[in-house]
């Protein structure tokens, strides 16, 4: 496993809180107005080139809602001429057109990712708030593909959906993205935990993930379930490494270690250094401090990177290197974000 005292894996701007959804999880807590406080275009080409110093982490522009800023493309661009691997994260709404689309693509963006957490309109619009996000979703992700542009799909798991992963998952099969992201649900911002599953149902997940990344044309990568990774090394062990999935290897490899603060860092629309946009305990601010100096040596990112530190079972777990557990979840739902995940099914 990589070390990630002096480097992060993955960076998240969230360029703006301002989004035109109303997503029932949202972890920002989305408005329709942007910020007076927001970063400016000088301050992000600022930030970028701090980022850049970290080598070639991947760099994700979110929300929010990207396109509420009028110099998003600018940003982008820089960004990739920068040499960043660069995605972002738009919302479905009206600001998603096909001209759109294809200005990300010219500026040079890897990689596109809009959300399904809904096989059909009745069930994602709902999720969103909005009516004619599914269609403007599916509209947006046939586009990009026309353009060349890769597409991502981001699933939220909640109650509200887990019955429904099977049809998501043959949607995004369909649609042609190259990566199902499916996002487990933090307590924080707008979602509340009585739509989170219980440890055992996370389990019941993550056997369905493993199943399907065997036959799936895309991969499948979890966010703030670090423990799918214990559960992956568990089934590759008990088979034998026989019947591992056709590309899931290289998605769990590239993942393994990483956690809030451990290749990962994220900064808020105000400048706000996170180690994760779940995880809200600030370590510094971009327009104050050094993000390159607060991610090596700042305690909060320190103590998140020392598995020594890990309390409970995931202190005594075999698998605290590989995984480590969600610190983002074990602080919303213990205030302690080196307790045990308290959704991990796991006994060491």
């Amino acid at each position: 496993m990589r070390d990630f005292s002096e480097a992060p894996f993955l960076v998240i701007w969230e360029v703006t809180e301002a989004c035109d959804l109303a997503c029932v999880h949202c972890r920002a807590a989305a408005v329709p107005d942007r910020h007076p406080d927001e970063l400016t275009t000088a301050e992000g080409r600022k930030l970028l080139e701090e980022i850049r110093r970290f080598g070639e982490p991947l760099m994700v522009f979110t929300g929010g809602d990207p396109l509420k800023r009028d110099d998003l493309y600018e940003l982008l661009a820089y960004a990739c001429r920068l040499g960043l691997r660069t995605t972002v994260t738009p919302s479905a709404t009206p600001l998603l057109t096909a001209q759109a689309i294809e200005r990300i693509h010219d500026c040079g963006v890897v990689r596109m990712a809009l959300s399904l957490d809904g096989p059909d309109a009745a069930s994602h619009d709902g999720f969103r708030g909005v009516g004619g996000s599914f269609e403007r979703t599916l509209a947006g992700l046939r586009h990009a593909r026309r353009v060349g542009l890769e597409t991502q799909i981001n699933t939220t798991v909640t109650r509200h959906n887990v019955h429904r992963l099977g049809e998501i998952a043959e949607l995004v099969g369909r649609e042609g993205a190259r990566l199902w992201s499916v996002f487990f649900l933090v307590a924080t911002g707008r979602a509340q935990a009585g739509d989170d599953l219980t440890a055992e149902e996370y389990e019941q997940v993550f056997d369905f993930l493993y199943e399907t990344s065997k036959r799936a044309p895309f991969d499948i990568k979890t966010t703030e379930a670090q423990h799918y990774r214990r559960y992956v090394a568990q089934r590759r062990k008990a088979e034998g490494n026989g019947a591992a999935p056709k590309r899931e290897p290289g998605t769990i490899t590239r993942q393994a270690g990483i956690n809030d603060g451990k290749g990962f860092v994220f900064i808020s629309h105000t400048g706000e250094i996170y180690p994760s946009g779940f995880l809200p305990l600030t370590a510094g601010n971009v327009r104050r401090d050094s993000l390159v100096e607060v991610y090596r040596n700042a305690p909060l990112f320190r103590n998140l990177r020392a598995p020594d530190n890990l309390e409970g079972k995931c202190g005594r777990c075999l698998y605290r290197n590989l995984c480590g557990g969600s610190r983002s979840r074990a602080y919303a739902l213990t205030g302690n974000y080196l307790a045990s995940d308290p959704r991990c099914a796991y006994e060491p």
